[in-house]
């Protein structure tokens, strides 16, 4: 038997707090071939009649208690926003680096894939049917969850044949609605988040679960997120669920905006793709970021605590950031390391010389103040 997709849905989402009406839910099968099914009714390679794209209303999911997503975490997910701009408007931010992002995962559990493009002309119909959810507000927005979880009953262990992929959608507001306010870090050395050869660089629920506890050890000590360290010699990886960025200071006046490599333990942010797209732009004259240095160098490079902490003790420290879609930009003021707290750099309104234009300019994109290809119309 072929693997396939067995159902895809699309769901709106079910708040009522707003002026939307119903929620729905969208639904495809056999998505992994859908070009070809959508053309002739029936799978190309087993000749099965399949379901087409089709809206109804938002429902509970019935999944057998077999499911190997309940037994084997067959469970992966990304997340993206839609916007609304002041003339109406509505855009997607990146979808395609999403779909892109979500095969790549797919592929990585021995889940089955599917066309990125068209998944994003479904998107497009979901967001315009429920546009009417995005608040119209500054710092508003549309969340969507593309979710894919294995529904094969079977208690054996293998590739599940049969899969839902289904997405969820909830407005949300600015992530910080009284301003930015700097989040204090803990580096953590007690837990491991992701090791070579693991699954560190893929959007698996199960990354995200066995943070859970690391998270909870950090604020018990007094801190918003963990810092995840990894190896004996305390390598940043990433901040809490966001990519971590640092900049230091160079005796020539320049700054280096530094994040660590996608060397398999890190997660291909689309946020962190974006900042470095933008910063790298800026630096060879491509784009002009307002207020960003025009003395600028961006690394993609390995970075320790202790390179860190000696730079924030000869002051050359000039900020360190998380990036990520919820908070886009997240400053960072302090973090715990071995028993002591590193202050970090802000500015009078929290962000740093280098975050603070990435910021504005990337939320400009996301808005539609700036035009750019990485926003999607949608309607």
């Amino acid at each position: 038997m072929s693997t396939t997709l067995r159902t895809l849905r699309l769901a709106s989402s079910q708040r009522t707090a707003l002026r939307a009406g119903p929620s729905h839910v969208l639904k495809l099968a056999n998505n992994v071939r859908y070009n070809s099914a959508a053309a002739t009714g029936q799978d190309p390679m087993t000749g099965e009649r399949v379901q087409l794209p089709d809206i109804e209303v938002y429902g509970p999911l019935s999944v057998d208690p077999s499911a190997t997503v309940f037994h084997y975490a067959h469970c992966l997910f990304e997340g993206l926003k839609a916007y609304r701009d002041t003339d109406g408007k509505v855009t997607m931010f990146r979808p395609d680096m999403n779909m892109k992002r979500m095969n790549t995962t797919a592929e990585r559990i021995a889940m089955p894939t599917f066309n990125g493009e068209a998944m994003v002309e479904l998107l497009k119909q979901l967001v315009s049917l429920d546009k009417s959810w995005i608040p119209d507000q500054p710092g508003y927005s549309l969340y969507l969850r593309p979710t894919m979880i294995g529904t094969q009953p079977a208690l054996g262990i293998a590739p599940p044949r049969q899969a839902l992929l289904f997405v969820i959608c909830s407005p949300v507001g600015p992530y910080y609605p009284q301003g930015f306010k700097p989040v204090a870090l803990y580096g953590t050395t007690e837990f491991t988040r992701a090791s070579p050869g693991g699954i560190g660089a893929y959007k698996l629920g199960a990354n995200y679960a066995a943070g859970v506890a690391a998270h909870k050890a950090a604020t018990e000590k007094g801190y918003v997120q963990n810092l995840w360290l990894h190896g004996p010699e305390h390598y940043i990886t990433e901040v809490g669920t966001m990519n971590a960025f640092v900049v230091f200071k160079k005796s020539d006046g320049s700054y280096e905006l530094v994040t660590p490599p996608l060397d398999g333990l890190i997660l291909p942010g689309v946020t962190r793709d974006s900042v470095l797209g933008l910063a790298r732009e800026h630096q060879t004259g491509k784009i002009n970021v307002p207020e960003l240095s025009d003395k600028l160098v961006v690394s993609e490079r390995s970075v320790t605590m202790g390179e860190v902490k000696a730079a924030a003790e000869n002051g050359t420290l000039a900020e360190v950031f998380g990036a990520g879609t919820a908070a886009v930009i997240s400053p960072v003021d302090r973090i715990g390391y071995l028993g002591k707290d590193i202050h970090i750099p802000t500015g009078p309104d929290g962000m740093g010389p280098v975050s603070r234009p990435l910021w504005k300019y990337l939320t400009g994109i996301q808005t539609g103040k700036i035009a750019h290809p990485w926003s999607v119309i949608v309607d």
